[in-house]
């Protein structure tokens, strides 16, 4: 059964490749603020705009007079892109993808969207965070992943806590029920030598990859 999808269009770096296209392929939208402005490139019109618009210049809303627009005051307790994200479960999303959740102006808000993408996980949402040329997925206890990258793709396990018994099997650098202290620099810059499958029964992580480089090879 194809889960319904939502793409959420964020303030940071988008760079339109294969994958990116790909993954948005059959995908509903909603824009948070700024992250309207990736729109245009992506030849898709959200179904939904919510945000402050603090990020919003003036040319932007003239350029999408059609967009249902939800303004929210600056002074709140969520962030443009969580308010976004609940607006999609509410329509029925299964799955999530965060598109610009990386890189852009403000390091707290990327850092903030790896928490939202893991609180997500941990409620059984699928999630996806993409820049286009790097993505990252959460790695949950009971909830293996596959990454499925080119071969000598770069990829790295970001662990959020202590990690026990984790497994990376099809990397250049494998690990058999490993327990990861938090903190550790040990999974950082694995090398895929195809599609790799990751696992833990205990912790939080997340996973970074880097499909387009192959720098590992």
């Amino acid at each position: 059964m194809i889960k319904t999808t939502f793409t959420i269009l964020l303030g940071g770096d988008l760079t339109l490749t294969d994958r990116l296209q790909h993954a948005l392929a059959e995908s509903r939208f909603i824009a948070a603020d700024g992250g309207m402005r990736h729109a245009k490139p992506l030849g898709v019109e959200p179904e939904l705009w919510v945000g402050d618009f603090d990020s919003t210049p003036p040319a932007l809303v003239e350029a999408w007079p059609q967009v249902e627009r939800h303004p929210f005051p600056a002074a709140k307790n969520e962030t443009d892109g969580e308010i976004a994200t609940a607006e999609a479960l509410a329509r029925g999303a299964q799955r999530l993808i965060l598109a610009g959740a990386m890189g852009g102006d403000r390091s707290d808000h990327a850092l903030q969207h790896f928490l939202h993408a893991l609180r997500l996980a941990e409620q059984g949402v699928d999630v996806l965070l993409t820049s286009g040329l790097e993505e990252g997925m959460p790695l949950m206890p009971g909830q293996p992943r596959v990454l499925d990258v080119p071969k000598s793709s770069m990829f790295s396990v970001i662990g959020f806590s202590d990690l026990e018994n984790l497994t990376i099997t099809n990397a250049r650098y494998p690990l058999d029920r490993y327990s990861l202290p938090f903190g550790s620099a040990r999974t950082i810059s694995n090398v895929a030598e195809g599609a790799v499958s990751l696992s833990i029964d205990r912790g939080r992580a997340m996973i970074l990859a880097r499909p387009y480089d192959l720098t590992g090879a």
